[in-house]
């Protein structure tokens, strides 16, 4: 399984986010991110504990890194297009995408960023449930996007 990098972010962030999602609100500079919080974001969903991973298979690591990505919030403006992209870059490179109505999905982001903290197990079970019920294989010739090699 292949994971999503720091680098990657930075082109999802500033490429991808943008030319899927336009609103009034701008995206800010990369730069602009809180230090620290985009790495650990990144690492959570790949972390081993007692010699076993603590997210097994795909859709368990998309949810954690989705959930990480809306609620720890890596960026002072743009999480949910970038946390919604980021997810759709990572289950790309591993051969996935999610077939979704934009809205349905970003209604669905809301809905996850306003949840309790408290409950993150239930809604980690939430995003899982909602991988599931969209995930599909992509086309071979999009398993990693050239801009991502």
């Amino acid at each position: 399984m292949q994971n999503i990098t720091v680098g990657d972010i930075e082109q999802i962030s500033f490429t991808l986010a943008r030319e899927l999602m336009t609103y009034d609100e701008p995206i800010p500079d990369y730069s602009s991110r809180f230090p620290g919080v985009l790495e650990s974001c990144l690492a959570a969903p790949f972390q081993w504990f007692a010699g076993r991973p603590l997210h097994r298979g795909l859709i368990s690591k998309s949810s954690e890194l989705f959930y990480l990505m809306l609620k720890n919030h890596p960026f002072q403006n743009g999480n949910k297009r970038i946390a919604i992209t980021t997810l759709l870059v990572f289950l790309l490179i591993n051969g996935k995408w999610l077939r979704v109505g934009l809205d349905e999905f970003y209604n669905f982001a809301i809905r996850i960023v306003e949840s309790d903290p408290k409950a993150k197990i239930a809604a980690g079970v939430e995003i899982k449930r909602f991988i599931k019920a969209h995930i599909v294989d992509s086309r071979p010739s999009q398993s990693r996007p050239r801009a991502f090699k």
